[in-house]
């Protein structure tokens, strides 16, 4: 299992030079990723600064050398997706091929949609996500592209320099475990960050008999042999060592490939968390 840490959009203190220097602290103390989310204001609605996580990623990107950088997830329904990826093919050159994408559909509560006026249709964003990846794949091919969709239209253009990363840059699928479109959307590209959504439609923990459903029904039909990360999340920096492996372990074995440490935004509490390091187990 690989382990990866949240760090917070609001950055460290209200600091975003400070996001830069704990993505260099992670990759000091052996944690495997830095993420980091994609809104346009806070998402619990209350005025807390929030930066922009590409540019963050980027500050990140040049104070690190080998750690991987993830955007976890961009909700590409408020985005154009030829700038997104122009974006992230510029990030993936400058961080020498460690870029991970996340994207996803956006939560209904979202403030960045409302605020702004932008799509409030999940359906539609549904269908303008699917339109937006197929856009981005096309792109990074560095080949002629061009599309005709409902939301979106590309004259034939080809977009250089290809990424790094060969086929393409990863693209990993937000959304909530069980419902059927994030599923199938999941089963189509290279990973899978989910949320459990409960019986009563709220937002529950995944547990490792989630994780190994999930596994098997996303596999099926795959291509074989094709990679598939599942990313599982959690704190675990009040665990004891013992217990922080126990629980890794258990969503290892049931199939998930990387842990992302949920931290705080805090500039003490978040240093001591990095310092500890991944919850590894042998």
């Amino acid at each position: 299992m690989k382990f990866g840490v949240t760090l917070p959009i609001t950055g460290v203190d209200g600091d975003v030079r400070k996001l830069a220097e704990c993505a260099a602290l992670a990759e000091k103390c052996g944690w495997d990723a830095v993420w980091i989310e994609d809104y346009v204001v806070s998402f619990g609605g209350e005025n807390a600064p929030v930066f922009d996580p590409w540019l963050a990623m980027t500050a990140a990107a040049m104070l690190t050398k080998k750690i991987r950088l993830g955007i976890t997830v961009t909700p590409l329904a408020r985005r154009r997706p030829w700038k997104v990826a122009r974006e992230a093919v510029t990030l993936d050159h400058l961080s020498n091929g460690r870029l991970i994408l996340g994207v996803g559909v956006g939560m209904s509560e979202d403030a960045s949609f409302a605020n702004f006026k932008e799509v409030a249709d999940v359906k539609q964003r549904s269908e303008m996500l699917d339109e937006a990846l197929e856009i981005l794949a096309g792109l990074w091919s560095a080949k002629p592209f061009h599309f005709e969709g409902k939301y979106y239209q590309v004259a034939e253009t080809t977009f250089l320099p290809p990424p790094m990363q060969q086929p393409r840059i990863p693209i990993w699928i937000g959304g909530g475990w069980p419902r059927k479109h994030f599923t199938a959307r999941a089963k189509r590209w290279d990973g899978a960050c989910p949320f459990k959504v409960g019986a009563d439609g709220n937002m529950a923990m995944l547990t490792a008999d989630d994780v190994r459903e999930m596994k098997a029904t996303l596999e099926a039909g795959r291509k074989k042999g094709a990679k598939l990360d599942i990313v599982v999340g959690g704190a675990t920096g009040d665990l004891s060592k013992k217990a922080a492996a126990a629980q890794t372990k258990a969503m290892a074995d049931a199939g998930a490939i990387w842990w992302s440490e949920m931290t705080s935004n805090k500039g003490p509490a978040l240093r001591k968390r990095i310092r500890q390091g991944p919850p590894r187990f042998d």
